[in-house]
C-alpha cells in the first residue's frame, strides 16, 4: 500500500525590520511641532501641496479616474469633489499626518502607521479635532503583513532615506500594495547639489529643517530606487523633480531631479514565479537624474518596463 502523501504547506515569507531607533528617537523628539506651520516640520508644510498635486494626479491617472479644478486646489483639500473615494491608501511614516489628511478630504480611506507613539498621537488627535476619520496606528510596514492587510495605493514620503534597510524597505511596502495597485514615494538624489542644498544649506545655512535631519549618504538616486522597485515586482511609471521657487516662495515641479524628487510605481498584477529574486541594483534610466553606471542584473524584460514606463513625465 502507498504512503499517504503529504501536502507541504510553503512557508510564509519573512520580512526583516528596517527600522532605525535613532531616526525615530529624532523626528518624535519634535512630535508636538507637527501642525505648526513655524514648527520644526513648516519645511514639510511648504512642500505638502505638491506632494499632494503629485499623488492625486499619479492615482487618478492609474485608475483611469478624473477630478474637477486645477491640482494646486485639490492639493489644498478645499474642493468638494471625492475623486480618491473607494480607494485605500496607507501613508508609511505618517509623522503627525500632513499627508494624510488632504487625502482623506479627497475622499480615499486612509491609514497612517508610524513607528513614533508620540507622532502616531499627534495624528490621530488633529484628525479627531479636524473630523476626519483616518486609522492611526503605531506600527511598520511587517506589521500589516502579518495582519494580512492590502490596499490600492501605498506611499512611502520621505521616509526611504531615513530607513535601515532601503531595498528590503521599498519590498516590504511593495507586498502591501495590490496587485495593479500604485505605490508612491518621495526622497532625495544623492548628488552634489543635493548635498549642497538639500543638507549644508536646508540644515545649517537657510534653517528649513533641524541640523542632523539627514544622512546624505543615505540619499537615494533614481536608478537605484527604481531598481528596488522592479525587484519588488512594481514598475516605474511616472517621476518629477521638486524644486523651489524663491521668487514666488513656493515648490513646484520640475524635470530636474538633482535634489527631490517622487517616483510611482505600479504594482505588478501577477508577479513571475521564475523571476529570481536578489538585493536591488541600479538601473539605467533614460532621463536625467544622475543615471547608474555599471552592469545591471535586472532582467532584460524589466529594464524595458522601467525604460518604457520613464520615458515620459
Amino acid at each position: 500500500m502507498a504512503a499517504p502523501r503529504t501536502r507541504l504547506r510553503p512557508t510564509p515569507r519573512r520580512y526583516p525590520s528596517t527600522r532605525d531607533e535613532d531616526e525615530i528617537a529624532r523626528f518624535e523628539a519634535d512630535a508636538g511641532d507637527w501642525w505648526r506651520s513655524d514648527g520644526a516640520f513648516a519645511a514639510l508644510h511648504r512642500l505638502n501641496p505638491v506632494r499632494i498635486a503629485f499623488i492625486r494626479d499619479a492615482v487618478l491617472a492609474h485608475f483611469g479616474r478624473s477630478g474637477r479644478g486645477a491640482s494646486s486646489k485639490y492639493a489644498r483639500g478645499d474642493s468638494p469633489a471625492r475623486p480618491l473615494k473607494g480607494l485605500d491608501v496607507l501613508d508609511v511614516g505618517c509623522g503627525g499626518g500632513i499627508v494624510c489628511e488632504p487625502l482623506a478630504r479627497l475622499g480615499a480611506r486612509v491609514t497612517g502607521i508610524d513607528a513614533g507613539a508620540d507622532n502616531v498621537r499627534a495624528a490621530a488627535l488633529h484628525a479627531r479635532a479636524s473630523r476626519l476619520d483616518i486609522t492611526y496606528r503605531t506600527a511598520a510596514p511587517e506589521d500589516l503583513i502579518r495582519d494580512k492587510a492590502r490596499f490600492d495605493v501605498v506611499l512611502n514620503m520621505e521616509v526611504i532615506e531615513h530607513v535601515a534597510e532601503p531595498g528590503a524597505f521599498v519590498e516590504t511596502c511593495a507586498a502591501l500594495v495590490r496587485p495593479g495597485g500604485l505605490m508612491v514615494l518621495a526622497t532625495l538624489n544623492r548628488t552634489l547639489k543635493s548635498l549642497l542644498l538639500g543638507k549644508i544649506a536646508a540644515e545649517y545655512v537657510l534653517g528649513w529643517i533641524p541640523p542632523g535631519t539627514h544622512d546624505w549618504s543615505k540619499f537615494v538616486r533614481p536608478d537605484e530606487l527604481a531598481g528596488m522597485l522592479a525587484n519588488a515586482g512594481c514598475v516605474a511609471i511616472r517621476r518629477a523633480g521638486v524644486a523651489f521657487d524663491p521668487w514666488r516662495g513656493e515648490w513646484r515641479l520640475a524635470d530636474d531631479l538633482g535634489v527631490n524628487y517622487m517616483m510611482a510605481a505600479a504594482k505588478e498584477r501577477k508577479r513571475d514565479p521564475a523571476r529570481r529574486r536578489g538585493p536591488a541594483r541600479p538601473v539605467q534610466l533614460s532621463r536625467r537624474g544622475r543615471p547608474g553606471r555599471g552592469k545591471t542584473s535586472m532582467p532584460s524584460s524589466s529594464r524595458r518596463r522601467v525604460s518604457s514606463g520613464l520615458a515620459s513625465p
